[in-house]
């Protein structure tokens, strides 16, 4: 996690949207932990499972990274009023994006975690040019595939 963490931040971009897919335990937290440490970021690094949303400025960056576990019901991510935060200026990281149904913008980046034994797999698509971009320049040389 602390490698892939690593490799992603030299690809973050303004405006990127990214969805953390996987099982309960599956290293979402992680991911989201060791890309902010690879950032520079010192302070702690919390799962937003009870507050909804964890904000960082780190880098001259405006990272959000919520876990929408603990919601019912779709709309009650367009009644937390989350909306405002995903916008050309941040990246943000999405924990349970499916609880939020279609109400989400779509992901430029997915990432699929499996516990496979005592390590994790991780399955990195893109859903938009953005996210392409971002991950060519992974597979260039610019960073891991």
């Amino acid at each position: 996690m602390a490698a892939l963490g690593a490799e992603l931040t030299k690809v973050l971009v303004p405006g990127l949207v990214i969805f953390l897919n996987g099982d309960l335990g599956a290293g979402k937290t992680t991911l989201a932990r060791a890309l902010l440490h690879a950032l520079g970021y010192r302070g702690r690094v919390k799962s937003p499972t009870y507050t909804l949303v964890e904000i960082y400025v780190v880098s001259n960056l405006y990272l959000y990274h919520f876990d929408f576990y603990r919601f019912n019901d779709p709309q009650e991510w367009d009644e937390a009023g989350f909306r405002e935060y995903f916008n050309d200026t941040s990246v943000c990281l999405v924990e349970w994006p499916e609880k939020a149904g279609d109400l989400l913008p779509p992901a430029d980046i997915e990432i699929a975690l499996r516990i496979m034994g005592s390590g994790r797999q991780a399955e990195i698509t893109a859903g938009t040019g953005k996210g392409r971009e971002c991950l060519s320049r992974m597979t260039s040389g610019d960073g891991i595939a």
